[in-house]
């Protein structure tokens, strides 16, 4: 698997969350990075054509281009992550033309003001990515998206 990048969100910063300073993107990388560390070899060992970025946030065209009409994104929703699969390529062009996962940090920083939390829902962000790249759908991970921590022991 390629290194967790960080993509330069163009438009402006939003402003810090109420009570809550944002995280340095280095930091949030390096939570989404512990993220994929902690996978069973098993899942990781499958993973080599799969590239994960970190964006700030969505772009409207990003979310109308996901399904998101107008009026959803005037309310607000947005999205965690995004798992992008190859299209049409050769098993040959694997590695060059990886599945790519979306994490966004802003809008997760805005709905997870608490760091315990924010950590616990980047995570689950990246298994939840990670599982489109092995076939599961939303419907198939409601119950692990459910759950306010799926990892404690």
């Amino acid at each position: 698997m390629e290194c967790v990048r960080h993509a330069v969100d163009t438009r402006g910063r939003l402003p810090q969350h109420d009570g809550m300073k944002r995280m340095p993107m280095k930091q949030f990388v390096a939570v989404v990075e512990e993220a994929i560390a902690s996978l069973p070899d098993a899942i990781k060992e499958h993973l080599d054509n799969v590239v994960v970025d970190v964006e700030d946030a969505p772009t409207d065209d990003f979310l109308r281009e996901a399904g998101f009409t107008d009026e959803e994104i005037d309310a607000g929703e947005t999205l965690y992550g995004y798992f992008m699969p190859m299209d049409g390529v050769a098993a040959a062009d694997m590695l060059e033309n990886p599945n790519r996962i979306l994490i966004f940090k802003f809008p997760l920083e805005d709905d997870f003001p608490d760091p315990r939390d924010l950590r616990i829902e980047i995570r689950k962000t990246v298994v939840h990515e990670i599982a489109h790249h092995f076939g599961w759908s939303d419907r198939d991970l409601e119950r692990f998206d459910d759950n306010p921590d799926p990892f404690r022991d």
